[in-house]
C-alpha cells in the first residue's frame, strides 16, 4: 500500500538500525554470572529483547514473586557492563546507514527501549549521534508500546503523528506507532519474529531497510 507522505521518520534501534545481538548477550551473561546464574545462548537472549533492560533480565532470570533484589542486582550489573561495551560487536543492519544518509530531507528521530546511556554509546561508536533531531530512550518515560514514547519524539520535531512513520522490527514499535497515530513500517530480520510482526498489523512490511528509501520516495509522488 502507498503510505501518506512522511515529514518525519522515527526509528527503533536494536534489530532495526543496528544488529546488537552479540553485545546484548554478552552484557546479559555478565549480569547472570554476577548473580550466580549460568549463561544463556545468544539466540535465547535475543528472544527476550524488546521491552527494556529490566524485562530482558527478568526473562533471563525467570524471576517470580519476591525476586526483586536479585533482579535489581542483575540489572545494575547489566547496565554498567553494557554502557562500557555497547558497541564492541554492534554493526548496521542491512540498508540502515544508506537509508539514514538518503533521508536527510526528513526529520529523523530515534525511539528505543534501550537504556539511554547505552543508546548514546552505540550512536557515538557508529558516528551517528547528530543524525537525529530527537532521541527517546529507556528511562526517559513509558516504554513502547506506550504511544507516549512516540509523542515525546515528535514534539521536538514539530511534526504531527499523521505526518510521521514509525519504523521497527518489533510489535512494540508497530503498536506504539499505530496508537500514536503514525503510519507503521515493520522490518523483518531483527529481534521480532515474522509471526509477531504480522500479528501487530503494520501498514507495510519490508524485508530490510534496503527498501525504505524507495517506499519514502513513492509516498512523495
Amino acid at each position: 500500500m502507498k503510505l501518506p507522505r512522511a515529514r518525519a521518520i522515527l526509528f527503533d534501534l536494536d534489530g532495526t538500525l543496528v544488529d546488537s545481538r552479540k553485545d546484548i548477550a554478552a552484557a546479559c551473561n555478565h549480569a547472570l554470572a554476577a548473580v550466580g546464574r549460568p549463561p544463556l545462548d545468544e539466540a535465547t537472549i535475543a528472544g527476550f529483547v524488546g521491552d527494556g533492560a529490566r524485562m530482558l533480565l527478568s526473562r533471563a532470570l525467570q524471576t517470580g514473586a519476591g525476586a526483586e533484589p536479585i533482579l535489581d542486582e542483575a540489572l545494575a550489573r547489566f547496565q554498567a557492563f553494557y554502557a562500557r561495551h555497547a558497541a564492541d560487536h554492534t554493526t548496521w543492519m542491512p540498508g540502515a546507514l544508506d537509508a539514514l544518509e538518503a533521508l536527510t530531507d526528513r526529520a529523523l528521530a530515534l525511539v528505543t527501549n534501550k537504556p539511554r546511556e547505552a543508546t548514546l554509546a552505540v550512536l557515538e561508536a557508529l558516528g551517528q549521534g547528530a543524525r537525529f533531531g530527537a532521541i527517546v530512550a529507556g528511562g526517559d518515560g513509558p516504554l513502547k508500546p506506550d504511544p507516549r514514547a512516540v509523542h515525546a519524539a515528535l514534539g521536538p520535531l514539530h511534526v504531527l503523528p499523521a505526518e510521521a512513520w514509525m519504523v521497527g522490527d518489533g510489535r512494540q514499535d508497530i503498536e506504539a506507532g499505530r496508537a500514536a497515530g503514525c503510519s507503521t513500517v515493520a522490518v523483518r530480520g531483527g529481534f521480532g519474529t515474522a509471526e509477531q510482526l504480522a500479528a501487530a498489523r503494520p501498514d507495510c512490511t519490508l524485508d530490510s531497510l534496503v527498501g525504505l528509501v524507495a517506499l519514502v520516495r513513492a509516498s512523495d509522488a
